[in-house]
């Protein structure tokens, strides 16, 4: 009886909030935009700018990003309800500031943590201190020069000719639509689980099989994204309690998913124990003899590096084909690029495509797998623009607006420009030099200590699939002509609907 009057009085709360919403949806629908000019939120007493957040929830990402791209600082603090603030900036130097100065005052913080902590648990994602350090020190065994070479000559090369290619040609000579974002995920996902767990799930094959595991993972991303998102914080607790809508689906899902990577881990143990004198030549058998037999902490890790592996290159390589079919001129170029270097070994062969890397990069600054990343202040503090922080706010910086700042790309910054990345080698006129820029102007894979481990390895696959795919075969989007794709940013990016193609074989000659 008590729990039932206190959510009758939540909801009470609730009510003037919610006949808001009402009111304001109702009038937007019938209201026409007299200009398309974009100026920061109103902020009101008590409810701050919560009108303005619910009429723009459907385009969050792009909201935020009109608001930086019209703020002098690039740093704003956008006003939530009941006295909450959140920053949200695209100024490299406050990015510089929480990942790297100060990095001891900006952790993932218990917002953060809780909300994920159903699906990721204590994994390395969505955890700080020593934890962060043990899983990161172990983990970082995996990206030496010998782990990527043989991560590209063995597990990529056998999936791309094994796999992707016989399904490309199928395709090919049959006429089928396929849905190029689910192929390249069973792609990811069975490259992630071979190099990292030494298990080959077999996701990519030519029935595609369903995987319940798949679906779960799919459903436990989508649900935790949304409790970061929701309109108004701790509704989700509630739910989680009643085991109602969406966290009895999430709760199902992680259970799902939980479940596979206690099997993986199971067939681990089984194979270290059957083979004493077994080296750790993956991520899991590190873990496993690291003297770590926590079960559950285990299953966290290897939950954490699926949604690395998997998730963030498959976006990446999505939105760079569709990129690829729209600019002729590039896609020659690096088609151009590919011949040349097909003579050289595979690892050789991706290592030095320097067109191709540049175009990679122009595709991760317009369509960044990992969209936005939120830190919370431990301590008070004053950023480099002059932003007074307060400790337990929320700073988030957002690589997707940062890849749209005329400010910092030029007024040119909407065009897939690879040329932008590259520069005339001086001892050789014809050749490109790769001219990167700063990690915190472009803070796609992080930046200070928590940059992304497996940065080197993700161009490596990335470019031994654009040149084992390009090479044979011309990826046409069976789209409506001028129809554009939406971006949708969860934990880590994807493209809405899918991407639906068409496979061409090239002509060889």
């Amino acid at each position: 009886m008590l729990f039932l009057q206190l959510l009758a009085s939540f909801f009470l709360l609730l009510l003037p909030l919610l006949l808001s919403i009402l009111f304001f949806t109702r009038a937007s629908a019938h209201k026409k935009q007299s200009s398309t000019a974009v100026s920061p939120p109103r902020s009101y007493p008590i409810i701050g700018s919560f009108l303005a957040v619910v009429a723009n929830r459907h385009r969050r990402i792009q909201w935020f990003t009109d608001i930086l791209q019209v703020t002098p600082s690039a740093t704003y603090v956008l006003h939530r309800s009941i006295g909450v603030r959140q920053v949200l900036t695209a100024n490299p130097a406050v990015v510089q500031h929480i990942l790297k100065t100060n990095f001891h005052s900006y952790a993932k913080g218990d917002y953060f943590h809780r909300t994920l902590k159903d699906l990721l648990g204590h994994g390395i994602f969505n955890v700080d201190g020593e934890s962060w350090k043990f899983q990161r020190q172990v983990a970082s065994h995996e990206f030496n020069t010998k782990s990527l070479r043989n991560f590209i000559e063995t597990v990529v090369d056998t999936e791309l000719s094994d796999r992707l290619i016989p399904i490309l040609s199928s395709a090919a000579a049959t006429g089928t639509v396929l849905d190029f974002q689910d192929i390249l995920r069973r792609f990811t996902f069975d490259n992630i689980c071979k190099i990292a767990f030494g298990f080959d799930p077999a996701y990519l094959l030519p029935t595609l099989p369903q995987a319940k595991f798949a679906q779960a993972f799919e459903d436990g991303v989508k649900i935790s994204s949304d409790r970061l998102n929701e309109l108004i914080p701790g509704v989700w607790k509630i739910k989680k309690l009643l085991n109602i809508g969406s966290e009895k689906r999430l709760k199902i899902a992680v259970s799902e998913v939980q479940e596979f990577a206690k099997n993986i881990i199971k067939e681990k143990k089984h194979e270290l124990r059957e083979k004493a004198s077994l080296d750790s030549v993956d991520l899991l058998s590190r873990f496993l003899s690291s003297g770590h037999s926590d079960e559950n902490f285990v299953t966290d890790i290897v939950i954490s590096f699926i949604l690395a592996g998997r998730d963030t290159t498959s976006a990446a390589l999505t939105w760079y084909l569709w990129l690829l079919s729209k600019n002729p001129r590039v896609e020659s170029e690096v088609l151009k690029e590919i011949k040349e270097k097909s003579e050289a070994p595979v690892f050789e062969e991706v290592k030095d495509m320097v067109y191709t890397h540049a175009s990679l990069c122009e595709c991760l600054r317009l369509y960044p797998p990992v969209a936005t990343d939120t830190k919370e202040a431990l301590n008070d503090d004053i950023l480099p623009d002059g932003t007074v922080v307060r400790k337990g706010m929320r700073v988030t910086y957002i690589p997707y607006a940062m890849g749209r700042l005329e400010r910092l790309w030029g007024s040119d910054w909407a065009d897939f420009k690879p040329e932008r990345w590259l520069e005339k080698d001086e001892a050789e006129n014809r050749h490109w030099k790769f001219v990167g820029r700063d990690a915190y102007t472009y803070p796609v894979f992080q930046a200070g200590p928590r940059i992304c481990l497996g940065k080197e390895m993700a161009f490596l696959q990335m470019k031994r699939v654009v040149a084992g795919v390009v090479r044979r075969f011309k990826v046409v989007p069976a789209v409506e002509e001028g129809a554009e794709p939406e971006f949708v940013p969860l934990l880590t990016s994807k493209m809405k609907g899918g991407m639906p193609v068409r496979i061409v074989e090239r002509d060889e000659k």
